[in-house]
């Protein structure tokens, strides 16, 4: 968290958000040295002018006058350690109030820190003896000018002042603590949600990527493994098959960009973008396979493709693109068959088949996660799918997606 432009004007318990609490030990900001000095000169003050009245009431010896200075002073002295010890000391100085009237203003000084600086249990007992031994000085040494009743109540009030402020001044700097640790949290959390946006944001394209660019690439590889192995070939199936080469990588290229689009926020997209395809798109993605030298049979029963909901379409030709992909790839030279039914309310279904290879081919390597990718895609879109073998040794992929009533 970031810590405060001026920490000196700050108490030394709230000037390091990393060190809040009661019992730990910091050095006195500029501020503190300036309230402890404060302190101190008004705990003398009073000292001074309760010693000025003893003095003058003339009844008191001159010894007795000697150690009260004494035990004065070195009250006022012992509020330098208030912070550290502010119990122990706001108790003794409650106790040698009974006797020294001149230690009042320090036990006053004192018990304000015990209220600011430790909870309310330890407080509320102290401040209870300090109000239980309040009687008993104005009795043990009475001031000739104030009636002992007066003496009584005025002592009573001051000490439930100086507790109040005390524990109204705590108060505020627990709720300024308990929000700067809200802040440290949100804070924290903010920079978790970046991550897990960043996270999902690279298991996006990774998606994509895979999704996209491997029926590209695949593409790219058939036609440049035949220009390799057949360089003798006529010069109009070499002229054919760069031509394929050639748009495949422009469509490569175009589909990057596509990928990228899917990631950018709203009204981010370039004005060049193509836009998301669909079921109605299913068409040319068979054609641009055929032309690829793939035989590919279909069969759409679906009255009206174009009705049919953006992301379930999309989904449909994400399915059919990796199942052609993955035939191309493992079952050169079967046909695959393509079949897309359903309608609202009914569904989409589309079932990608393809027999095995009867002919000996180079195996294309893959990673073998196309299928758990369209898995993960089939559940999101809300429906299902399922793959695997057939009996004569093919494979088979088969998704049941929704399409609601209208």
């Amino acid at each position: 968290m970031t810590r405060t432009e001026y920490p000196w004007l700050l108490p030394s318990a709230m000037a390091d958000p990393e060190l809040p609490g009661d019992r730990v030990r910091t050095r006195r900001t500029v501020r503190d040295w300036a309230v402890d000095i404060t302190a101190f000169l008004c705990a003398a003050g009073i000292a001074l002018i309760a010693l000025a009245a003893i003095e003058n009431e003339g009844s008191t010896p001159d010894a007795v006058l000697v150690v009260d200075s004494v035990i004065g002073a070195a009250a006022c002295c012992a509020l330098w350690f208030r912070r550290r010890w502010p119990v122990a000391l706001a108790a003794a100085l409650t106790v040698l109030s009974i006797v020294e009237p001149v230690a009042g203003g320090a036990m006053m000084v004192a018990l304000f820190s015990l209220a600011v600086h430790r909870p309310f249990k330890p407080a509320a007992i102290v401040g209870a003896g300090a109000l239980i031994v309040a009687p008993l000085q104005p009795w043990l040494r009475p001031d000739p000018d104030t009636g002992y009743l007066t003496s009584v109540i005025f002592g009573v009030l001051l000490i439930l002042l100086v507790l109040s402020w005390g524990m109204v001044v705590r108060s505020r700097r627990q709720l300024v603590l308990t929000l700067r640790e809200r802040a440290r949290r949100a804070e924290a959390e903010a920079d978790l949600r970046a991550e897990q946006a960043q996270r999902l944001a690279r298991e996006a394209i990774a998606r994509e990527m895979h999704d996209v660019l491997a029926h590209r690439l695949t593409l790219l590889s058939v036609h440049a493994g035949a220009l390799e192995f057949r360089p003798d070939a006529p010069a109009a199936e070499i002229a054919r098959a760069a031509g394929v080469i050639r748009d495949s990588s422009h469509e490569a290229l175009q589909d990057l960009r596509e990928i990228i689009g899917v990631l950018r926020g709203p009204g981010e997209t370039g004005e060049g973008e193509r836009p998301q395809p669909t079921l109605t798109t299913l068409d040319a993605l068979i054609d641009e396979s055929r032309q690829a030298g793939m035989k590919v049979t279909v069969d759409q029963r679906v009255a009206a493709p174009g009705d049919a909901p953006a992301a379930t379409g999309r989904t449909v030709y994400r399915i059919a693109q990796e199942c052609l992909t993955n035939a191309r790839k493992h079952a050169p030279g079967t046909e695959v068959t393509v079949t897309v039914t359903g309608g609202p309310g009914d569904g989409l279904t589309i079932e990608v088949a393809n027999p095995a290879p009867t002919e000996p081919y180079e195996r294309v390597p893959g990673s073998g996660q196309g299928l758990i990718g369209l898995t993960e895609r089939a559940t999101l879109a809300g429906g299902r799918l399922e793959h695997g073998p057939t009996p004569d040794g093919g494979f088979a992929v088969r998704a049941r997606l929704p399409w609601p009533a209208a």
